[in-house]
């Protein structure tokens, strides 16, 4: 039950100890403030509780118990001291569920922890930071890479996994559970959870449902940030910067998540160029190029796959989705096959550049591309196992 007697935004910390007589296993419970973060050790729990001092100068115990459940099995006592520093390592987002959520100082963090997850998957011995930890894949659409790399991340942590593959059909949401009633109860088995649905918007519910952090893993057309995130940390292991880059976005810009979340993220970064190729039955839509203007970004729409290739520092190559267009098939085959990386490509695109895809991959790019040093795509793939191995992390245990 959240802690909701203070709401003051300038507040102190402090810690309430609640003695159990049913020992808990250690582990870490962050909470949406105010009640921050819940330590329990073998014999005292302890909840740091921000609050403004004034508030606790008549009755503090009372004042702390009203807003807390009452159990007969425990009795409260309140240190007043600064426990700030105890908090302050939270990390700043309580969910990951869309790009605009992330600024280039948050990002930066993100990219600095994931470097160092690289280093974790490197020693054959990993880690045990997030044992006792359980996270539950909620994936209502089919996925491996996502999916395995998130399995993968946990497991590489020391945590445990709970997975239900194609939720759509061997869930409950196959006898009509609403979204909402699926999350109120997995919350239950779990610290965390990475949700994959079919509707653009799913995340954001799951997220105010839940009393646990909710990761999106992709909702409908809608978005995919730890997708943005490992691309974004691509670039910049592959180019060495994300400022004044040059980006071409070819394929499905209409229904393609992907896409729709990076050109979110790297509008964050200063100087950059887009270019967008698409065949015109799936070109951008108008939300994704006001929200660049808005930001001051430069956007230009092509449909001279060469000719961006030659100005690009990253082609980012997407498949024309099928499943998006129902019973449309006509249109399918009118925009499939149409923007093709192949060795011509490669004939213009600079030595320096880098040719990205967020897989899988159909007849879009050559397999006689894959063996160029440009061809960052698996490379892109693995970046995923770090970023969200950093993510888990975070929003568990914080910075």
């Amino acid at each position: 039950m959240p802690f909701t007697a203070f709401s003051a935004p300038a507040m102190d910390t402090y810690v309430l100890n609640l003695c159990t007589k049913n020992p808990s296993n250690h582990q870490m419970k962050h909470y949406r403030s105010p009640i921050c973060c819940q330590a329990i050790s073998n014999s005292r729990e302890a909840i740091f509780v921000r609050a403004p001092p004034p508030a606790l100068s008549s009755n503090p115990l009372y004042s702390l118990r009203i807003g807390l459940p009452m159990r007969s099995s425990r009795c409260y006592s309140l240190d007043i001291k600064d426990y700030s520093a105890s908090c302050s390592n939270k990390f700043q987002l309580d969910d990951v569920v869309e790009s605009q959520q992330f600024d280039t100082d948050i990002l930066n963090g993100i990219f600095e922890v994931a470097y160092e997850m690289e280093k974790i998957e490197k020693n054959s011995q990993g880690s045990n930071m997030l044992k006792g930890y359980l996270m539950a894949t909620l994936f209502y659409e089919p996925s491996t890479r996502t999916r395995l790399s998130f399995e993968s991340a946990m497991k590489r942590l020391g945590g445990e996994v709970l997975t239900t593959e194609n939720a759509r059909e061997f869930s409950s949401a196959s006898k009509g559970e609403t979204l909402e009633d699926t999350i109120r109860t997995v919350e239950g088995y779990s610290d965390i959870i990475v949700l994959r649905h079919f509707e653009s918007g799913a995340a954001r519910r799951a997220a105010s449902t839940a009393s646990i952090p909710v990761i999106n893993a992709g909702d409908g057309p809608g978005q995919h940030p730890t997708q943005a995130l490992l691309d974004v940390y691509t670039i910049k292991r592959e180019i060495g910067r994300l400022d004044g880059i040059s980006l071409g976005l070819v394929g499905d810009l209409a229904n393609g998540r992907t896409v729709r979340s990076l050109a979110y993220l790297i509008a964050k970064y200063q100087k950059v160029k887009i270019y967008f190729v698409a065949p015109d039955v799936v070109k951008m839509k108008d939300d994704i190029k006001d929200y660049l203007t808005s930001m001051g970004i430069e956007w230009e729409e092509t449909s001279d796959l060469l000719e961006v290739a030659s100005r690009c520092d990253v082609i980012y190559q997407t498949r024309i989705q099928k499943e998006r267009f129902g019973e449309r098939i006509d249109l399918y085959e009118a925009a499939r096959g149409k923007y093709i990386i192949d060795k011509k490509v490669l004939e213009v695109l600079p030595k320096h550049a880098v040719i990205m895809h967020p897989l899988p991959r159909l007849d879009e790019i050559t397999v006689d591309v894959d063996d160029d040093p440009r061809a960052a795509y698996f490379r892109q793939a693995k970046n995923g196992l770090y970023i969200r191995m950093a993510l888990l992390k975070l929003l568990l245990l914080g910075w």
